[in-house]
C-alpha cells in the first residue's frame, strides 16, 4: 500500500483493500504485486531507487464513498499509465477534466479525508463532501519546479455522487475534486527525484543548475522513462524563476522527435539524442553548447559518466560532444585544481588548510598583506582564481583586497562602515564567477548591499526587490554569478532566502539588482551559516521549532531529503564547503576548533583555534 496511506488499513477499520497485493522483503523494501492487468517490460532501476511500487485496481462493485475515496487517494500515488486506475474512480466528466501532470501539492502526510458531510434534509445535492486535511510543505508546477511553502493548512473537497452505470445500477464516484495530485511526503519522495538541468548564465560561455523533479520511473502521464524525462524537461525551457537570467541554445520549438519515449546509452556510455527539424537550424558551435546543456544535464540520473552525447535532427546528425569536451561549459568555474580551504589563524592572519596530504600538514599563512603583520582579519574571501582575497577588519569595519601571490603593501580600504558595533557593520566578504566582489553593510542607518567590479573600484551599490524591513547578515554569491544566498533577519528572527542576480548591461556600467527572493528553508525557525555546496545545493547550519542545531544539504529550490542531515557537532558558527563535494566541509565550532568533514567519516577537528573557514569564492 502506499507508503503514506498504511493508517487506513492498520489505523481505522479497513473497507475493502484500495490495492491488491502481496507484500515481499526486497533488499531494504517491499513490494506491491498485482494479480491482473498487463505485462509490460521493465528496466533495471537505477541505483539507489526506492524498491516500494504502488499498483491500483479499479473500485470495488457496490463500493461505499468512504471507500472510493480512501482508493482514489491511494491510486494517486501509483504509477499506473496515465493514471487509468484512478480516473475509475471518477465520474465521466471529472477524469476528463482532470489534468496530474499540471500541478502536485505535497504535503506532509497523506492527505487525511474528514468524516463524511451529510447533505441537510431537502437539500438537492444527495451526493457526499469530504474535506481533506493536512500540513502543505510544498508545490510542484507543470514546469516541474518545486516551491517549499510554511508549513500552512491545506484545505481541499472530494466530492462524490451517484452515476449511473448500468440500466438500473448506480454507483458512488467523484465529480469534484482538487487540482493536480496531491501526495503526502513520503508518496511524493518515492515517485519523484530531483535533478538538475542546466542551461547557459546569459551573456556568458558557462552553466547554470536548474533543479526540477521528474519520476523514479515511466512518467505516467508522458510514458517517458526519466532519460528521456529529463531530455524533454531540458527542452521545455528554464523554470519561471530562473529564466531572466539564463539562456538556451537550442532553436525555438525544438523537442525531441515525435514518439520518442525512451533513450538507452550504448555500452560506451553515449547517447544519441534524436530531435526534430526545428534543431537542424542550429550551427557547430551552437550545437556544441546545446550538447553540453545535455552532458551536464544527464550526470544526476547515472552512476558512471556519460561518455558522449550525439543529437540528431530528422535522423542527421548534428553534433557529436564528449564528456571532457564538456568541460570548458563547466558551472563551478574551477581553476582545474583541487581546492584546499583558507582560514583566519589566531593571530588574524589568512591561512591555508592543506587536505588529503598522507601526514597532518601545518596550515601555512599565505604570500602577501594578509599573511603578515598588519590589521587583524575578522573575516576573509579567497578569489575563484586564488590570485586575490578580500579581508574584512576584526573589528568588521574596513574592507581591503589584496594579492596572495605576491608581496606588497596593503592599500586604502575600499568600504568603510560607519555601524557603531561590530555586528552592524561589514558581513563576510564572497566572489562570484564574474570575479565581481561582494560584500553587506549592515549598518543600521545605511544598511546596503555592495559590488566592486573585478575586486576593485567603487563599491556599486545592489537594489534588491522584496526585501523589506529585513537586513543582511550574511551572503554567499553562487559560482555562476546569477544566484545570491543571503541570511535575513526580521522580527528577530534570521532566515534563508536566495535571489536571482540580474544584469542590465555589461562591464563596469552594469546595473546589477537581485529579484525574485525565495525562501530555501521555511521549516527552519533560525539559520547560522550558510555555503554553496556545488551547482544547486547549500550546506545550511541551523534548527527547527523546538529542535536542535542541525547541520544539513538544501537544494536550492528549498527541497531536503533525511539523507542531507550530517553528522551532529557543537554549536557551529561558520560553515564551508567546495564546489566538489569530494572536498571536506570544514567548519568553525565554539568547542572544537576548525573541523572537517571527510567522505565516510565524522567530524575531525584540523585546528584548534581560528575563525572564518572558506573555500575559493
Amino acid at each position: 500500500m502506499g507508503a503514506d496511506r498504511r493508517r487506513y488499513g492498520l489505523g481505522r477499520v479497513m473497507r475493502a483493500p484500495a490495492l491488491l497485493a502481496t507484500v515481499a522483503v526486497l533488499l531494504a523494501g517491499c513490494a506491491s504485486i498485482p494479480d491482473s492487468g498487463d505485462v509490460e517490460p521493465v528496466k533495471a532501476s537505477p541505483p539507489g531507487e526506492s524498491q516500494v511500487r504502488v499498483y491500483a485496481v479499479p473500485p470495488r462493485e457496490k463500493a461505499g464513498p468512504d471507500e472510493i475515496v480512501d482508493g482514489f487517494l491511494e491510486a494517486m500515488t501509483s504509477d499506473d499509465p496515465d493514471f487509468a486506475m484512478a480516473r475509475k474512480y471518477l465520474t465521466k466528466e471529472a477524469s476528463r477534466d482532470w489534468k496530474p501532470g499540471e500541478s502536485t501539492t505535497v504535503l506532509r502526510a497523506a492527505p487525511d479525508p474528514a468524516p463524511v458531510k451529510e447533505p441537510p434534509a431537502g437539500a438537492g445535492d444527495t451526493g457526499r463532501t469530504y474535506p481533506l486535511y493536512g500540513d502543505r510543505i510544498a508545490d510542484v508546477d507543470s514546469a516541474h519546479a518545486y516551491q517549499p511553502v510554511g508549513p500552512t493548512p491545506y484545505n481541499g473537497t472530494i466530492h462524490l455522487v451517484q452515476e449511473k452505470t448500468g440500466a438500473d445500477t448506480k454507483e458512488w464516484r467523484i465529480d469534484s475534486l482538487p487540482p493536480g495530485l496531491v501526495l503526502g511526503e513520503s508518496d511524493f519522495q518515492r515517485n519523484y527525484r530531483s535533478m538538475n538541468k542546466y542551461y547557459f548564465a546569459s551573456g556568458e560561455n558557462w552553466l547554470v543548475a536548474d533543479p526540477v523533479y521528474i519520476r523514479q520511473r515511466i512518467d505516467p502521464t508522458t510514458r517517458m522513462d526519466p532519460v528521456t524525462q529529463a531530455v524533454k524537461v531540458l527542452l521545455d525551457g528554464p523554470t519561471h524563476w530562473l529564466k531572466p537570467v539564463v539562456d538556451s541554445p537550442f532553436p525555438a520549438g525544438t523537442a525531441l522527435q515525435k514518439g520518442t519515449r525512451s533513450l538507452e546509452f550504448d555500452d560506451r556510455n553515449a547517447l544519441k539524442v534524436p530531435l526534430n527539424e526545428k534543431a537542424s537550424k542550429a550551427g557547430r558551435s551552437q550545437c556544441r553548447k546545446m550538447a553540453a546543456q545535455l552532458l551536464f544535464t544527464l550526470r544526476d540520473l547515472t552512476s558512471t559518466p556519460v561518455s558522449q552525447v550525439e543529437l540528431l535532427a530528422d535522423g542527421s546528425s548534428l553534433c557529436v560532444l564528449s564528456g571532457d569536451q564538456a568541460e570548458e561549459f563547466a558551472p563551478d568555474r574551477t581553476t582545474g585544481r583541487p581546492d584546499n580551504p583558507y582560514f583566519v589563524d589566531s593571530a588574524g592572519r589568512l591561512s591555508t588548510l592543506h587536505i588529503g596530504a598522507d601526514e597532518s600538514v601545518d596550515p601555512v599563512r599565505v604570500v602577501g598583506p594578509f599573511g603578515k603583520d598588519g590589521p587583524k582579519l575578522g573575516s576573509v574571501a579567497v578569489a575563484r582564481d586564488e590570485k586575490h582575497a578580500a579581508g574584512v577588519s576584526e573589528d568588521a569595519k574596513t574592507l581591503h583586497v589584496a594579492s596572495i601571490l605576491s608581496d606588497g603593501e596593503l592599500g586604502d580600504p575600499l568600504v568603510e562602515s560607519k555601524g557603531a558595533r561590530p555586528q552592524d557593520r561589514l558581513s563576510a566578504p564572497s566572489w562570484d564567477g564574474h570575479g565581481d566582489l561582494w560584500i553587506a553593510d549592515r549598518d543600521p542607518g545605511q544598511p546596503r548591499l555592495l559590488r566592486f567590479e573585478e575586486g576593485t573600484g567603487a563599491p556599486r551599490p545592489v537594489t534588491i526587490d522584496g526585501l523589506g524591513g529585513a537586513r543582511i547578515e550574511a551572503l554567499r554569491v553562487s559560482a555562476d554569478g546569477v544566484r545570491i544566498a543571503m541570511l535575513l533577519s526580521e522580527d528577530g528572527r534570521t532566515t534563508l532566502r536566495i535571489g536571482r542576480v540580474e544584469r542590465d548591461g555589461s562591464g563596469p556600467e552594469s546595473e546589477v539588482s537581485v529579484r525574485g527572493l525565495q525562501p530555501v528553508a521555511p521549516q527552519m525557525e533560525s539559520v547560522t551559516a550558510v555555503s554553496w555546496a556545488g551547482p544547486s545545493r547549500l550546506v545550511v547550519v541551523g534548527k527547527e521549532s523546538g529542535g536542535v542545531e542541525q547541520v544539513r544539504y538544501i537544494q536550492t529550490d528549498g527541497s531536503t531529503s533525511a539523507a542531507g542531515v550530517l553528522p551532529g557537532l557543537s554549536p557551529v558558527t561558520a560553515i564551508a564547503a567546495a564546489d566538489d563535494d569530494r572536498q571536506p566541509l570544514v567548519a568553525d565550532t565554539q568547542e572544537a576548533g576548525i573541523v572537517g568533514l571527510p567522505m565516510g567519516a565524522n567530524w575531525q577537528t584540523m585546528v584548534e583555534s581560528g575563525s572564518s573557514p572558506v573555500y575559493p569564492g
